[in-house]
């Protein structure tokens, strides 16, 4: 068994049994299923989110491998990816609740409770309308390079998202955006995978995904270039040089998912 509480929960449930106590929390749900359970929960005036997975079994499991997709099971996943990420100074969640108990993977109990992000705002919501408005060049540019920034550290410090969309990255309103001091965070962690070095195929995949994600924002060529750049930490002669397959076959996978979602919308 593992279990790691910070304040407020270890105050809270201090002598008692965690995962029960886990299980009483109450809130605004946004997931419930029978192995997973999110919501967001108020402790001590301070909003938290909590995601409990109870096992998902050996049948979905055994789907999943014959599907080729690797099944999320349990929060340690998640856990794992948040305390990386913080180590490699790319901003994200803060976790403060941890438990995860039982050998059996297909009925393992776990749980993770992280501190609220807010207030925020996604950047898939930021930049919907940037076509028709276009944002602040300024504004444009540096969140281009912190987004290539935390992406790139998060590959090279071996994390890959595998739903790495604008959606999942949060832009902190708390403060005046402006170039030199906006913040950006990254979230929904629970399908990450953490190794000491990832393979390029869940690179790519990251890279075709977040790239599907921004294509109806109004990106220009120099936009591109600039997250490039930013990204591989090279110069862009370079990079164009020694990145020519890898960026085509970005293009042509970001064009597959976009036909898709056009042809089928969100059943992708």
């Amino acid at each position: 068994m593992k279990l790691i509480l910070a304040e407020p929960f270890k105050s809270l449930w201090a002598g008692r049994d965690a995962f029960a106590e886990v299980e009483k929390l109450q809130g605004q749900v946004f997931r419930e299923l029978a192995a997973r359970r999110t919501l967001r929960t108020e402790v001590d005036g301070r909003f938290y989110f909590v995601k409990i997975h109870r096992g998902i079994g050996w049948g979905e499991i055994l789907k999943n491998l014959i599907t080729a997709k690797l099944p999320v099971l349990g929060a340690g996943q998640e856990w794992q990816a948040v305390q990386r990420l913080r180590a490699l100074d790319v901003p994200t969640m803060t976790g403060v609740a941890f438990g995860e108990k039982g050998r059996n993977p297909a009925d393992q109990h776990s749980f993770i409770v992280t501190e609220e992000l807010a207030p925020i705002i996604s950047l898939e919501d930021l930049t919907v309308d940037w076509v028709r408005q276009p944002p602040v060049p300024a504004i444009k540019h540096a969140l281009t390079a912190e987004l290539a920034r935390m992406v790139g550290a998060m590959h090279r410090g071996g994390v890959n998202h595998r739903d790495c969309y604008l959606c999942h990255f949060l832009l902190h309103t708390d403060r005046p955006i402006t170039a030199g001091s906006l913040k950006l965070s990254v979230i929904d962690l629970h399908r990450a995978q953490v190794r000491p070095v990832i393979p390029s195929r869940w690179r790519n995949k990251d890279l075709s995904a977040l790239y599907y994600s921004a294509l109806e924002i109004g990106l220009t060529s120099r936009d591109k270039l600039r997250f490039l750049k930013t990204y591989f930490q090279q110069p862009l002669r370079q990079i164009l040089a020694e990145q020519a397959a890898l960026l085509g076959k970005l293009e042509r996978k970001a064009a597959r998912l976009y036909e898709r979602k056009q042809r089928y919308g969100d059943a992708l």
